[in-house]
């Protein structure tokens, strides 16, 4: 299996629009961030995790072919917003399935309206199958079983996935024991980061690295990334040695 990094930032992106930070004004690749999401494919199996805004750019930089499904994280616009871009794999493939807490279906059909409608619908509008993810119910995708992993980002309950030894986490401050033990014996596990100062609803560097040290993987990829955590290669050099700043278009196999 391998693990694609469509995109390593958080919701703004990296530059931010009009910013003079040093980070934004980097010319280091690395330090350049869309808008976060991975790709998951093996055999002839392909899935997305999170359908953000930069969504064509990211298929079009990591030369996805097809796309098997979508499996969402939770409601908001920078894992979401790139719906409408699914269209160029409609016309190659059909409806796209998509796999989502009942909330953000909810959420989705209000905001794209036009892809859930029923009747008159506009020829050329993308559209979906949706898979309804419930918590403790483990899931198809392809030959493999995503297990959906409950995390809180604030107060709002997100979805992380755990596919075979590899778990994706974004967006994460806090999580129950219960949903801790779905992550016993991972060989990768990626999880978000923000910056080194806290944050509300998002785990800042040490909180990451704590929570990497009780998980234990064999090695641990950070994402959700803010141009006020520093520049990629200065904070690489402080991480433990199984701990990596992911960066877009990192491609990494299990």
């Amino acid at each position: 299996m391998k693990v694609y990094f469509l995109g390593t930032g958080t919701s703004q992106g990296i530059p931010i629009i009009g910013s003079n930070h040093p980070v934004c004004l980097s010319a280091d690749l690395k330090d350049k961030r869309l808008r976060v999401s991975v790709w998951i494919h093996w055999e002839n199996h392909s899935y997305v995790i999170d359908c953000g805004p930069d969504f064509r750019q990211q298929m079009l930089a990591s030369n996805c072919q097809k796309v098997d499904g979508i499996l969402y994280t939770h409601e908001h616009a920078d894992h979401t917003a790139g719906l409408d871009d699914i269209r160029p794999f409609n016309f190659k493939q059909g409806e796209m399935p998509i796999y989502a807490h009942q909330r953000v279906m909810d959420n989705l059909k209000m905001r794209f309206d036009y892809v859930f409608k029923t009747e008159n619908r506009y020829p050329g509008a993308p559209s979906v199958k949706t898979i309804e993810v419930v918590n403790n119910h483990p899931f198809a995708i392809g030959n493999k079983m995503a297990i959906p992993v409950t995390v809180m980002h604030g107060d709002l309950p997100v979805f992380g996935y755990r596919i075979d030894d590899f778990a994706y986490l974004t967006d994460v401050k806090t999580i129950e024991k219960d949903e801790i033990t779905k992550l016993k014996n991972l060989k990768v596990l990626v999880v978000n980061a923000l910056r080194e100062t806290p944050h509300d609803t998002h785990f800042n560097l040490q909180e990451a690295l704590d929570f990497i040290a009780l998980i234990q993987p064999e090695k641990a990829y950070l994402t959700h990334i803010s141009h006020l955590m520093g520049f990629h290669e200065e904070v690489q050099k402080r991480l433990p040695e199984n701990v990596f700043l992911a960066y877009d278009n990192l491609e990494i196999t299990l």
